[in-house]
């Protein structure tokens, strides 16, 4: 583990970056304004341990429209049953469609280069016509909403129109396969179904008429599909009544007034679908207080997202950081869309955009980065990147080379690494704007989340991997699983392992700076001599292997023990020779340990990976033990799965 290690020392060379100016900062100031300057581990311990102190003070610096009510906190055991704001009223869709008439609220790209923008007025009149002709649908609070759309003005719009009158949004990308919908939407039983007619990737056009009416032959509950034309002059449904386009659909309503209803803070906004790699996909029912209030904390404050700010989130709406950046307009954010093809026709695509745009926050997966250095790209050399002052990163760890990685041939910003889940959508640990950076890590939990490392008995742990806990209640805890008679799903996916703790799953590493390193899904975590290790460990060493695009470790049982298997996709006219097998053995070696080199190496043409762009070792392992993958549709390219087989029981 040397380079967990080198991290750990946290020397004065591993600090990557400073912020020059911490006082201009939104998170400066609000800690001030709590007696808290310049005391980042007080702040933290105050929005801990003085809890309703702190969430009542963010919701009027957030500037909150709606009801606070007097009691901030009720309950205060077991975790799950902790009610945050019981007396407050609000509307999420208000909150965030409070902007200027005239400022932009959208832009959006697709991957041809069409642009289009929105302001404020004109996606307001856009919301109220849709929750008018929802209401005129027999929508009441409480129905869901499935939609299959791409990231688009439309999806935002059509969302914000559900949460105006409390219906449920659910979405899915328009690339899941049919069973892969059906397994999300079918649980849900949506009323109305909106979807786009099509969509373009990688210069191709896909039309989506069969699968859309396919899929609505297998959920009964659907009473209305409405389309939108993605793709201009591809109209490609027949409009009867089960089927009806969106500009026809709205037409009844123009000009509707724009009156969303007060709600209590818990009531349901959106479920969204744990990646389903172990089985039907599990429906998390998030609130929309919560929701809006976490949001606006992990934007404003570790962000420093202020009011004309630009964020640029690449994501699709099937990934939870659709959903989150959403928030970012309560926060006078501008925010920027693309869909498609990130590398066509041009590689530097998103970065074209990031200029083009001034783009001040610029959001994508660990996946994309690292992508980009593979193919030796250097953004700055090609566009003016001076409006960029932070780059999120998530959806998988981000290697310590792909720090250096940016500094060099992106920009030198507030590289913030975060990470959260699903289960929350939203993050338990992230930036801290006005902490140095040390190579490799996160810098910190979140404001209001007491995050901590456990070892197998439950006792917190430092600079040693272990589970990733949070020992506290938070308003973004979602209010449960969709059908879960009593919750008991809900608390054994999270609470039954450590006894009222929420533990995500998470195999992590806590420093004694306050810094974080993700090391992969516990679940999948190896144990080769009965030492557990980290599959990220591993696959941060195989970042350092250029011959390598990515590989997938896994553990396979082998009488009493466990050997480390490991499987590389390489570059084209890449062979695994004897000695390229050598390099990768003693680069685990030297960077990691001994432990953690593999038994056995196989080259493979491709690696599974889950929608949300995520290594998926369980579905390898249950191939090499013979078992069932019991939703494949969970997976991106479940074709990859055949290059496994022969290597089973």
């Amino acid at each position: 583990m040397n380079e967990i290690v080198n991290i750990m020392n946290n020397s004065a060379k591993q600090i990557i970056w400073q912020n020059t100016n911490p006082a201009a900062t939104n998170l400066s100031q609000f800690a001030a304004e709590l007696g808290f300057a310049d005391d980042w581990d007080g702040l933290l311990d105050f929005s801990i341990k003085q809890a309703d102190q702190f969430w009542s003070k963010l919701w009027d610096y957030a500037g909150i429209i709606g009801e606070k009510g007097e009691q901030i906190i009720k309950n205060a055991y077991p975790l799950k049953d902790v009610k945050f704001f019981p007396q407050a009223k609000l509307n999420y869709a208000k909150n965030l469609l409070s902007g200027k008439n005239e400022q932009i609220a959208i832009i959006s790209y697709d991957e041809k280069g069409n642009r289009r923008e929105i302001n404020f007025a004109q996606l307001r009149q856009l919301v109220a016509n849709i929750s008018k002709a929802l209401i005129n649908e027999g929508v009441k609070k409480g129905d869901r909403i499935g939609a299959i759309v791409p990231n688009s003005i439309e999806a935002i719009a059509f969302h914000l129109g559900a949460a105006s009158i409390g219906a449920i949004w659910s979405s899915c990308s328009p690339d899941f396969g049919e069973d892969a919908i059906i397994d999300r939407l079918g649980q849900i039983e949506p009323k109305i179904l909106f979807c786009c007619n099509g969509y373009f990737y990688g210069g191709k056009f896909f039309a989506l008429q069969e699968k859309i009416k396919n899929i609505v032959a297998q959920i009964s509950s659907i009473k209305r599909t409405i389309i939108f034309p993605f793709v201009k002059n591809e109209n490609n449904f027949t409009q009867n009544n089960d089927y009806i386009m969106f500009d026809q659909w709205l037409k009844p309503f123009e000009g509707a007034e724009f009156n969303p209803v007060d709600l209590p803070f818990d009531h349901p906004l959106a479920i969204l679908f744990s990646s389903g790699t172990t089985g039907k996909p599990k429906c998390l029912i998030h609130k929309a207080g919560g929701l809006l209030l976490n949001h606006i904390k992990e934007h404003r404050l570790h962000g420093d997202i202020k009011n004309g700010d630009r964020l640029f989130y690449f994501t699709t709406c099937g990934w939870m950081m659709w959903n989150w950046q959403l928030t970012a307009l309560a926060s006078g954010a501008r925010l920027v869309l693309f869909d498609g093809n990130v590398f066509y026709p041009e590689k530097f695509k998103l970065f074209e955009i990031i200029a083009k745009e001034k783009i001040t926050h610029f959001g994508t997966s660990a996946r994309y980065i690292d992508a980009c250095q593979k193919q030796n790209l250097v953004p700055k050399n090609m566009f003016n990147l001076s409006t960029l002052r932070v780059i999120f990163s998530t959806g998988s760890p981000l290697a310590p080379k792909n720090f250096d990685y940016v500094y060099k041939n992106i920009a030198k910003i507030h590289l913030a690494s975060i990470s959260g889940g699903t289960d929350i959508c939203a993050c338990f640990v992230g930036g801290w704007p006005v902490k140095p950076l040390i190579r490799g890590q996160i810098q910190g939990a979140m404001l209001g989340m007491d995050v901590d490392i456990f070892d197998e008995k439950g006792n917190s742990i430092l600079n040693q991997p272990g589970e990733l806990v949070c020992k506290n209640a938070h308003p973004s805890m979602p209010l449960g699983f969709y059908n879960d008679e009593h919750n008991r799903l809900y608390e054994n996916s999270y609470f039954a392992k450590f006894n009222n703790i929420w533990s995500q799953g998470d195999w992590a590493i806590k420093y004694a700076n306050g810094g974080f390193a993700i090391l992969g899904r516990s679940d999948a975590t190896l144990n080769p001599g009965g030492v557990r290790i980290g599959t990220a460990e591993i696959y941060r060493q195989i970042a350092k292997i250029e011959q390598i695009i990515e590989a997938v470790a896994v553990g396979k049982q082998i009488e009493n023990d466990v050997e480390i298997w490991l499987f590389v996709k390489l570059k084209e006219g890449e062979k695994l020779s004897t000695k390229l097998e050598e390099k990768i053995k003693l680069t685990i070696k030297k960077g990691a340990s001994p432990r953690h080199v593999p038994k056995k190496i196989f080259a493979v043409k491709d690696i599974p990976i889950t929608r949300s762009g995520k290594i998926s070792e369980i579905a390898v392992r249950n191939i090499l033990d013979g078992k069932e993958i019991k939703n494949i549709s969970a997976l991106a390219n479940p074709q990859s799965l055949k290059y496994f087989t022969k290597y089973c029981d």
